[in-house]
């Protein structure tokens, strides 16, 4: 045999994706707007369903779970992601700056309610923000919120059980629980004084999109965070990125796997999904 025979052959390619995680199915609408933003990439969807929910846990144990799925995503795949998305506000907020700290080399790129694009939407600078009692109560958005001050009037409503309704497909309880909320809220309109921008402040929440537009009419602005966090995880790759072949989605969950499936090719519009079910402990 020629000892040069294989010199020629091109080494296979090793590609690494990009893992995204939620407490459950909320994060699609995070990663619906990464494939838009990264269509050559690889991502890996996990869906902490079994420890769900996640704005109405305590921060130690949102914590603990955001580190045992990184070190899952990390060390329990057959490749190791080369990027982190937290697609989960109140895991954001409680998390990322530990899991910089635990991981200096990892790209990590969490969310945020957008309150800065809702200002630059408003007209009447009147917005609603509709998120978990965990993203509201934390530290990283009262300083966000204190970083807006004189910008705009912000009423902050904690939205307890809406993102588990969304979660379980409820749509009668999500209808109910949307329009008490936006009445706790308060006037909505676009005259003086009047709530004209809504933001979104649970990736679960973009879901119930159609249900709130029914409630409020079509004049009120609707503020979620899945383009933004897209353009910069897009951003942060820089050279990592994939410029050509075939993107591909794995999706994980540590509950129940077929509702993530139905809800992936519900929301995201697939046929077939690669599905692997891991529990991360």
């Amino acid at each position: 045999m020629n000892p040069n025979a294989y010199a020629c052959q091109t080494p296979a390619i090793i590609r690494h994706p990009i893992g995204v995680f939620d407490s459950g199915v909320g994060g699609l609408s995070i990663l619906k707007a990464l494939r838009a933003e990264l269509p050559f990439e690889d991502f890996v969807y996990l869906a902490d369903s079994g420890f769900a929910p996640y704005g109405e846990r305590n921060e130690d144990f949102v914590v603990a779970r955001a580190r045992a799925i990184t070190h899952h995503l990390l060390h329990g795949l057959p490749q190791p992601i080369k990027a982190l998305v937290i697609a989960c506000n109140t895991a954001t907020a409680a998390a990322i700056h530990l899991l910089r700290q635990d991981h200096p080399h990892l790209p990590i790129i969490g969310v945020e309610p957008a309150l800065k694009p809702a200002v630059a939407a408003s007209q009447t600078h009147f917005i609603g923000v509709m998120a978990t009692r965990g993203t509201l109560n934390s530290r990283k958005f009262q300083a966000l919120l204190e970083s807006m001050a004189g910008q705009a009037h912000f009423v902050c409503q904690p939205c307890d059980g809406l993102a588990d309704a969304i979660e379980r497909d409820d749509t009668t309880t999500t209808i109910a629980l949307c329009a008490d909320y936006i009445r706790a809220i308060g006037q909505f309109g676009i005259n003086s004084g009047q709530i004209d921008s809504l933001v979104l402040g649970c990736t679960h929440y973009p879901f119930a999109s159609d249900c709130l537009t029914q409630l409020l009419g079509p004049d009120i602005h609707l503020i979620s965070n899945g383009e933004p966090v897209a353009r910069q995880t897009r951003r942060v790759l820089k050279h990592l990125a994939n410029k050509a072949g075939t993107g591909s989605i794995t999706l994980l969950s540590t509950g129940n796997s077929s509702a993530l499936t139905q809800a992936a090719q519900r929301w995201l519009g697939l046929d077939q999904l690669a599905m692997r079910l891991r529990a991360c402990y």
